[in-house]
């Protein structure tokens, strides 16, 4: 009786440590966008972004719905921002004017979801699911 509880203590042990050795080496699921430069471009502010799919699919095409606030908190714009392709585990930087508005105006932008995001030929909610933001400017970046 004590060789089989001995037994069962292992495998319980064994099982433990495959099961984290299996979630430490897997690597988060998640497609990561960035707003990664503000610059006054010919009347315009051209927004950066740098975006990696690292969701485990390439993405043929993605388009989020981003809303840009002003310094007081109003809502300024609400525009569709094209991402179109998103190769796994590459890198992409895609750029967005606001026409007519000067970047010291911009207060906050806000990813609203995602209007658009095919796999595969077929709509996906990874663009959705999968997505964290962050910001290397002082506008915030919220979802």
């Amino acid at each position: 009786m004590r060789s089989l509880r001995v037994l069962l203590t292992c495998f319980a042990c064994l099982l433990s440590c495959g099961a984290l050795a299996q979630s430490a080496e897997a690597p988060t699921a998640e497609i990561s966008l960035e707003l990664n430069a503000l610059a006054d471009v010919s009347g315009a502010c051209r927004l950066t972004f740098l975006v990696t799919n690292q969701s485990g699919t390439s993405i043929d095409e993605a388009i989020f719905e981003t809303v840009i606030f002003d310094n007081e908190g109003s809502v300024v714009t609400l525009s569709l921002f094209d991402f179109r392709d998103l190769p796994l585990d590459r890198p992409r930087v895609r750029q967005f004017d606001l026409p007519g508005m000067s970047c010291t105006s911009v207060g906050r932008a806000l990813i609203n979801g995602a209007s658009s995001c095919v796999i595969n030929g077929s709509q996906s909610d990874v663009c959705q699911s999968t997505l964290t933001l962050s910001s290397r400017v002082e506008v915030e970046l919220l979802g």
